[in-house]
């Protein structure tokens, strides 16, 4: 299973128009190789290098998405509505919106994390990240990552 996107490569910068600085919108991401026993995607978008990545104290979480349709082939950029049975979770700024990079110090990387599940979740209201991930304990078929970076330019 992969996880990629057109607007970024592994480990690179991520665009200034998908952060804080920009228009804070959400990338385009592709997906691949899902498992034909996946009934549902989970998207959880976070940094691990919160406040300072030279003595990080947490993981901030900018994205959560769950019960995707594990048919999908990705995610459009600016993508708000969901229209197919996907659910949001709650981000570390309490919204159920993206929220791009926008590190307060330093250079910081942005994992990009989809999971392949083995059913939909249900019972769930705007879970946060550690709602989530316990929710799905247990379901996880596959996992693929992808790393981009950001330092703020101003």
């Amino acid at each position: 299973m992969h996880i990629t996107s057109p607007a970024f490569a592994e480990h690179e910068s991520i665009p200034e128009k998908y952060t804080c600085e920009g228009r804070d919108i959400s990338p385009p991401l592709t997906f691949s190789g899902i498992p034909e026993a996946a009934e549902s995607l989970i998207l959880i978008v976070d940094d691990p290098d919160a406040p300072d990545p030279d003595a990080p104290k947490m993981t901030w979480v900018h994205w959560l998405l769950f019960n995707l349709p594990s048919h999908i082939k990705g995610l459009d950029e600016d993508v708000q509505i969901f229209r197919d049975g996907t659910d949001t979770g709650l981000n570390d700024w309490k919204r159920r919106d993206y929220g791009g990079p926008c590190p307060p110090i330093g250079r910081h990387r942005y994992f990009f994390k989809l999971y392949a599940l083995d059913t939909r979740l249900t019972g769930l209201n705007a879970p946060d990240k550690e709602t989530l991930l316990h929710a799905m304990q247990g379901h996880v078929l596959e996992q693929a990552e992808l790393i981009g970076t950001y330092s703020k330019q101003r």
